[in-house]
């Protein structure tokens, strides 16, 4: 039996489905930056997110990451405002992208199994941690909304570190800020490549759940327990025999 359990989030605990393409989307959050004295199409908004945040992420200090940098999208929020010639703290930058991420959602849910896949874990003196390629200003609401938040032992968004899964750097964060043993760590996750392979190459054991937003698997599939199903109670019954 494992002591450290990390999990993925989105497609493994998370069945979310978003839609930043949608015209809803940028024609709402252009009235919003106007109110707030950014003056912007929505066309011309949506072409400045995603110029900024390739800005973004080639500002990255190439020594946080190997493979995969990740930036934190509030500047980018903040820099929208500030190329317009309008003020913008840091907390106003974030509450944008929380509304621009509210507002490109279709649905957020828990799969079913996991409540009691935490039980399970806490209830054998295990622990549990979130090693997820997210922005902490999206995921963090998220997860206090759909009440998981306090399973976690601790929370380690990509953001945060500025290096994203598969990265092994991002890997041996969590190792070395804990102090945990990858012998007797396990990831969990739902991407054959970034969970999977990821974790393989920094010598944790894991365990991988298809689910309905997996990415095809074009390759070897490295894990060392495999639920094709997605059902979280097989997991379980897998983790915990």
């Amino acid at each position: 039996m494992y002591k450290n359990y990390i999990f993925d989030l989105y497609g493994t605990l998370v069945d979310i489905n978003t839609n930043e393409w949608k015209p809803s989307l940028w024609k709402n959050m252009s009235v919003i930056y106007s109110m707030n004295g950014a003056n912007y199409t929505p066309n011309e908004l949506k072409k400045a997110y995603w110029k900024y945040l390739s800005e973004q992420i080639e500002a990255i200090p190439s020594e946080k990451y190997t493979t995969n940098p990740e930036p934190q999208i509030e500047y980018v929020f903040q820099r929208m405002f500030t190329e317009k010639g309008a003020e913008c703290s840091l907390e106003l930058a974030k509450s944008m992208g929380v509304t621009f991420r509210a507002l490109s959602l279709k649905y957020i849910k828990l799969y079913d199994g996991v409540h009691e896949l935490f039980d399970k874990i806490h209830s054998t003196g295990g622990k549990a941690y979130l090693l997820s390629n997210a922005q902490r200003i999206f995921t963090e609401p998220e997860i206090r909304m759909l009440g998981i938040y306090d399973e976690f032992e601790d929370v380690i968004i990509s953001s945060d570190v500025g290096c994203a899964k598969p990265d092994i750097k991002f890997y041996q964060h969590i190792l070395k800020k804990h102090s945990l043993d990858p012998k007797e760590s396990i990831m969990i996750g739902n991407d054959y490549i970034t969970d999977i392979k990821g974790s393989y190459n920094a010598g944790i054991d894991s365990l991988y759940l298809h689910t309905n937003i997996s990415p095809e698997i074009k390759g070897e599939l490295l894990a060392k327990y495999q639920i094709m199903s997605g059902d979280i109670f097989e997991a379980i019954d897998v983790l915990f025999k």
